[in-house]
């Protein structure tokens, strides 16, 4: 050990929950500091839309929208099902909107409310992002905000392993630094290192279903907090769920967003034949288009192309980079992209019919958007994979990792990809948009109020 460092709060990791969770503790009287093992950052925050579910924020009553934690429950688990982790569901949905009418009061970010998408999963529109829909910008408010509190974060410093006394109280963690290592002796500790996507040895025993996916999301998900929360008698929970998402574009690598297929777009594999409900959400759908080889084609409209363009900057960037290739006929549109032209004139006349209500959709489709569809169409050929693991350690209301018998481990918090999420048991049928932000966000926050509140008793 080159030296020794005293703190009152200790974060892992520098995303949205542990940049949060640094931020609600400073605010409440703690000294900080937050741990990096990357250069940079580079959580899958950084790789989202930074969108956050909540129900009843001022966005929503200027907006005109009726919402309530209740309704948000309802709709979080009508498709998530019985989980491990149902008491999280509560206490997400009751913090939310005080969570996002934080970010603004208290860092400074811009909120804009989704007003013209529900997205998946939510019967309102709930969802808060930035106006350029990146969730790298929330990062630069985060990062901003605790500069202007003080809130030291060190950058390629990674946890080695968690200090623990003879009682399995938490006190610290030993820090690798590259060339030097340190430890640092805190009160608390508050775990925000994400899931473990990135580690294939981890998904094949805890995740096997999606072990073999291709990997969209932060390279950083190494899966650290499962490993030091089992070296402690931690209990993991909803271990098996996951985020797919099934509409990375090809070759660009860009996501096409979910919301061309809330407007109107169908899927179809190469041989232009539909195999799914596109109204199951990008999650559940990215295992339907990983059966199809995970090759699939997104068909819409000019009209949803340019309406999506208007909303989503992302969208528009693949639109610029040539991603949403458009003809005048589905035959032509077809032969753009090998797709067999024939079944796929027959696929879009049955999709049509279901849209227009003259017949029941074959797969049980009830929302189409703006459908039918109309000339001029438009193909993305798309990918499905793993954006992240949504199971993780089981933490409690105030966000205390539990052990095994259902007592908190002292000292102890963990919050966003390291702990586990709402979104079902296994599987990735259980995920409503925004639930791995939502996660992140709000056990950040109630993370470092909770370290900080038992700092002052």
């Amino acid at each position: 050990m080159d030296g020794q460092i005293d703190i009152d709060v200790l974060v892992a990791g520098a995303g949205a929950c542990g940049l949060i969770a640094a931020l609600k503790a400073a605010q409440g009287g703690a000294s900080v500091a937050v741990v990096e093992k990357l250069d940079r950052f580079a959580g899958n925050t950084m790789l989202s839309c930074g969108s956050i579910p909540a129900a009843g924020t001022r966005k929503q009553r200027e907006a005109g929208v009726t919402d309530s934690v209740e309704t948000m429950i309802a709709d979080m688990e009508r498709v998530s099902g019985p989980h491990d982790a149902s008491h999280l569901t509560r206490v997400l949905a009751e913090r939310s909107a005080e969570l996002v009418d934080w970010l603004g009061d208290y860092c400074g970010i811009e909120v804009k409310l989704y007003t013209n998408y529900k997205h998946v999963g939510h019967t309102v529109p709930r969802l808060h992002t930035q106006p350029s829909g990146r969730g790298a910008d929330l990062i630069d408010g985060l990062a901003r905000a605790a500069s202007r509190d003080g809130i030291e974060i060190v950058f390629s410093n990674s946890v080695r392993q968690l200090l623990a006394d003879a009682s399995g109280a938490v006190t610290g963690a030993e820090i690798d630094a590259g060339a030097s290592r340190y430890r640092i002796d805190a009160k608390k500790t508050i775990l925000a290192t994400n899931g473990f996507g990135a580690n294939r040895a981890m998904l094949r025993e805890l995740c096997p279903e999606i072990a073999d996916a291709q990997y969209f999301g932060a390279a950083g998900s190494e899966g650290e907090a499962v490993e030091w929360g089992r070296a402690l008698g931690a209990k993991l929970g909803n271990i098996g769920a996951y985020q797919a998402h099934a509409s990375v574009s090809y070759p660009h690598g860009e996501l096409l967003t979910w919301s061309v297929a809330e407007k109107g777009a169908f899927y179809v594999n190469r041989q232009g034949r539909r195999f799914g409900n596109e109204n199951l959400g990008y999650s559940g759908f990215g295992a339907l288009v990983m059966a199809q080889g995970n090759e699939a084609y997104a068909i819409y409209d000019a009209r949803i192309r340019d309406y999506v363009a208007r909303y989503q900057e992302t969208y528009r960037a693949l639109v610029d980079m040539g991603g949403a290739k458009e003809a005048t006929t589905i035959e032509e549109l077809a032969r753009l992209r090998g797709v067999e032209a024939a079944a796929l004139a027959v696929t879009l006349a049955r999709f049509n019919r279901a849209a227009r209500g003259e017949e029941a959709d074959e797969y049980g489709r009830r929302e189409f958007g703006l459908g039918p569809l109309e000339p001029p169409y438009v193909i993305t050929r798309v990918n499905a994979g793993l954006f992240h693991t949504q199971g993780g350690l089981l933490v409690d209301r105030k966000a205390r990792v539990m052990r095994a018998d259902g007592t908190p481990l002292p000292n102890l918090f963990a919050g966003g990809g390291a702990a586990a999420g709402v979104s079902g048991r296994s599987g990735g049928g259980g995920y409503v948009s925004g639930n791995g932000l939502l996660a992140a966000t709000v056990l950040g926050y109630i993370a470092g109020e909770t370290a900080a509140a038992e700092l002052k008793r």
